[in-house]
């Protein structure tokens, strides 16, 4: 067989390379011994062709010939002419016998040549299986032939992580780890490209949710690898091992990453069922997806459940802001009115009172938004129908309201023009307020692709 390799590359070595560099390279690639996975033969093939390159290229008039070859073959001219006369000139190249066939392949793959050897090797494979089964030589020759195949779809997938393409990276990793599967070879190898797709996945995720709304397929097959991160770390907040890397505040970022490119339906979904495990963390975030969808969809059946949620959550935490919340979009203003004055929040508590008036005969906060300017934003923490990430819902300014706000309220659901000014700016905070942990960031430095 015809390999494109080179006595100067089989060395590390420029065509420049004085004598003492020649020796130099073949003692320091002789000492860099394969991994321990390959069989004697396989590593004997391998030092064959350093010592061969070595024979040649150290004598003198050896090498001289050679170059006059190696030269012919590699310049422009004898390409031209190649192309002119029709006829494809040979690459430059070294024949290999049998037995050095996977000596070659080991050159290869340490040289970064991760795709020629896919190519050589699988077709090898195909050949020793179809013309030799059963034989203990050829079943060795095959092991060490499928093992550089496997590390080379591992490196060829750790290089597309680096350059971002992680649904490639995972297709190569993938490769390598059923080639090794199909064959029950080398447990240690399949373990280590395993740990390499466990770290993948967070990357995976952001890359396929992000997708635009009519990739559905890709958005699915995120959630469907989120879910199953989830169901071995034992929730949201649970102490299960994903083997990603990411500790339970590394995640909580990284779920409040996502939240940016999920739409309000695939929030609600996946919070409601994460919340029956059951999760603090993701009653809370279901009860966000309910009240936005509920609030946007003008159905207050979703509502209402967001509430009963929060009347489980209000007897291990303080969320009296987002029940007065539920309430006034319910037009229960008495309740809302009632829940409040129980919140230990503060702030937002200071907020209202700021910008509401002390007239119960007009809309609260009406001054504010007529000074505040033209719009409101309200719900950035959900993707839109869009592609790309989350943008902040615009809502129309209202006009003042003529009637008395607490009878204008129950009349949000039918024509939200009439909702008061103050319904719209509690719920645009509680809905826009950020969770209990730090705001996202990339992810963290635990799940870096392996250098």
């Amino acid at each position: 067989m015809r390999i494109p390799l080179d006595y100067y590359r089989i060395l590390g070595l420029p065509t420049q390379a004085t004598a003492e560099q020649i020796q130099q390279a073949h003692q320091d690639r002789t000492m860099q011994l394969p991994r321990r996975e390959y069989s004697e033969p396989a590593i004997a093939a391998h030092r064959e062709l350093l010592d061969e390159a070595y024979s040649v290229l150290a004598d003198a008039s050896a090498r001289e010939q050679y170059d006059a070859s190696f030269l012919q073959q590699t310049s422009p001219l004898s390409q031209r002419l190649g192309r002119d006369a029709k006829v494809n000139p040979q690459p430059p190249g070294i024949t290999v016998e049998d037995h050095q066939i996977i000596g070659a392949l080991l050159l290869l793959q340490e040289l970064g040549e991760y795709e020629l050897v896919l190519k050589l090797g699988q077709d090898y494979l195909t050949k020793l299986k179809s013309h030799n089964p059963g034989v203990s030589d050829v079943e060795m020759i095959s092991a060490d032939v499928s093992l550089t195949v496997a590390l080379s779809y591992l490196e060829l997938g750790r290089e597309q992580w680096q350059q971002s393409h992680y649904e490639e990276a995972a297709e190569a990793l993938e490769a390598g780890q059923n080639l090794l599967f199909q064959e029950g070879l080398f447990a240690g190898v399949r373990s280590e490209v395993r740990s390499d797709l466990y770290r993948l996945r967070p990357y995976r995720i952001l890359e396929l949710i992000s997708q635009p709304m009519e990739a559905a397929s890709q958005r699915q097959k995120g959630i469907q690898i989120l879910e199953e991160m989830l169901q071995e770390r034992g929730g949201i907040d649970g102490n299960g091992s994903d083997q990603s890397g990411l500790d339970t505040d590394d995640f909580l970022r990284f779920i409040q990453q996502l939240r940016d490119y999920l739409t309000v339906s695939e929030q609600q979904k996946l919070f409601e069922k994460e919340a029956r495990r059951p999760s603090a963390v993701a009653s809370y975030l279901a009860v966000y997806a309910l009240m936005a969808r509920g609030f946007v969809e003008q159905k207050p059946d979703l509502v209402l459940r967001g509430k009963r949620i929060l009347a489980g959550l209000s007897r291990r935490q303080d969320v009296h802001l987002e029940q007065s919340v539920c309430a006034l979009m319910l037009g229960q203003t008495d309740e809302a009115n009632r829940v409040l004055e129980y919140s230990q929040e503060y702030e937002p508590l200071a907020f209202i009172r700021e910008h509401s008036e002390a007239r119960p005969t007009c809309c609260p906060a009406s001054a504010f938004m007529r000074s505040a300017g033209s719009t409101m934003k309200c719900f950035p923490i959900f993707a839109t129908s869009r592609a790309g990430p989350a943008r902040s819902r615009i809502i129309s300014p209202i006009p003042r309201c003529k009637m008395p706000w607490k009878r204008c309220l129950p009349m949000w659901w039918l024509r939200p023009s009439l909702s008061p000014v103050w319904t719209w700016a509690m719920v645009g905070w509680a809905i826009a307020k950020p969770l209990p942990w730090a705001p996202p960031a990339r992810l963290a430095s635990a799940a870096a692709p392996p250098p």
